[in-house]
């Protein structure tokens, strides 16, 4: 087999490009992970995740992919027969819901269409009928990979506010930290889940909580078995700049310059411009083309990701071997009820306008390739808008 010429184009919406400053950072010596140099290391990253955060509270980092920082959520807050509100905004919701149903707590599901976010008046409606309060927790993806939706979470939480309901609040941001506005803290969010590999820009393998004072405070009578997701141990330790078993020493180098990288850029504000500026332009091509966005709320549009949905008759995932065959980029396919129906074109972490420009003459040559029918002119639309919003 002969390999292609030029590079890779990594279009999912992640594990997403690693850059090549947080890859030579990872290629470092080991060091004691009781040592002084490491304690230093721990709190860098500490402050440094707070800030993406944007939180004052506690950030615990696991060596684990984001499923694990979704169960530690769980485990730390909640008990046995527990009843949670969750939202079936897509496939990754879905899967937190999986979690939740075989820890044994009972799911209040609200189905969705896959094609819109978190509703804050069902939200309100659903708190405010609870009278007994039985609901322990809210559960909410901000943006679901697989469908390219952003839940509104600050309308959530006073949606949540207004119903005058003690229930947790707690959200995903797998997809989001690092890419897409979000506050911790000012949203009023219990627990918040993260992972090292889409806005972030490392590679799979740590994942976050940050966890509010009352979310602390739930974790002393939670009863759901927990050790390994224990926050407790993991708190006690670093504050003194350590973990209480083996942390992954190199990813931690590889988050200390990925957050250096981020917070340098003039500020966080700015990178999510950058996200929005790059999405916007992906959205003006789809539509050029004559295709559909499956998101249908613009104000609920990803800044890290363009879900796009074929005819009917077409197939995605055709589609997207075809590119990868012969142009040999790598798109998102279709998951759960979506999957042959959509790709998905991945716009975020280390990501720069030419990066778009090669991504989206790729998708239009495939589209070609395909026999698809399309309008021709999605590049223009989005070279002359990014021309034109410097």
């Amino acid at each position: 087999m002969s390999l292609p010429a030029g590079r890779h184009f990594l279009q999912i919406p992640g594990p997403s490009n690693v850059p090549d400053r947080v890859l030579r950072a990872m290629d470092m010596p080991t060091i004691d992970h009781r040592g002084p140099e490491f304690a230093q290391l721990t709190r860098e990253v500490l402050t440094g995740l707070k800030q993406v955060f944007n939180t004052e509270a506690d950030v615990v980092i696991y060596p684990a992919s984001g499923t694990g920082a979704w169960e530690s959520a769980l485990v730390n807050t909640l008990s046995p027969g527990d009843r949670v509100l969750m939202f079936e905004t897509g496939h990754f919701a879905t899967l937190w819901r999986g979690i939740a149903s075989e820890l044994g707590l009972q799911v209040d599901f609200v189905e969705g269409d896959w094609r819109h976010g978190v509703d804050p008046a069902v939200v309100e409606e659903k708190l405010g009928a609870d009278s007994e309060h039985r609901i322990k927790a809210v559960m909410v993806v901000h943006n679901e990979t697989s469908t390219g939706v952003t839940s509104r979470i600050a309308e959530i939480r006073r949606a949540i506010d207004r119903s005058g309901h003690p229930a947790l609040f707690m959200v995903d941001t797998i997809s989001s930290l690092g890419s897409i506005d979000y506050r911790h803290d000012e949203w009023g969010v219990d627990v918040t889940v993260g992972g090292s590999q889409k806005g972030l820009m490392l590679p799979p393998g740590l994942s976050f909580n940050a966890i509010s004072a009352k979310a602390l405070e739930a974790s002393k009578t939670a009863t759901l078995p927990s050790s390994y997701w224990n926050w407790q141990p993991m708190i006690a330790a670093n504050a003194t700049g350590y973990f209480p078993y083996t942390p992954a020493t190199n990813l931690l180098y590889a988050l200390r310059e990925a957050l250096k990288m981020l917070l340098d850029e003039q500020g966080l504000d700015r990178v999510f411009a950058r996200h929005q500026r790059h999405a916007e332009a992906t959205r003006r091509a789809v539509r050029a083309w004559g295709l559909e966005i499956l998101c249908l709320n613009p104000a609920e549009y990803s800044g890290s990701l363009t879900a796009i949905l074929l005819p009917e008759n077409q197939d995605a995932d055709r589609l997207r071997q075809l590119i990868l065959e012969r142009f040999d980029m790598s798109l998102g396919t279709g998951l759960g009820k979506v999957q042959g129906r959509v790709f998905r074109i991945g716009h975020l972490g280390d990501f720069n306008d030419l990066m778009l420009a090669g991504t989206l003459s790729g998708v239009e040559m495939g589209l070609a390739a395909a026999q698809i029918p399309f309008d021709k002119g999605g590049i223009n639309a989005a070279l002359d808008y990014l021309a034109d919003n410097p």
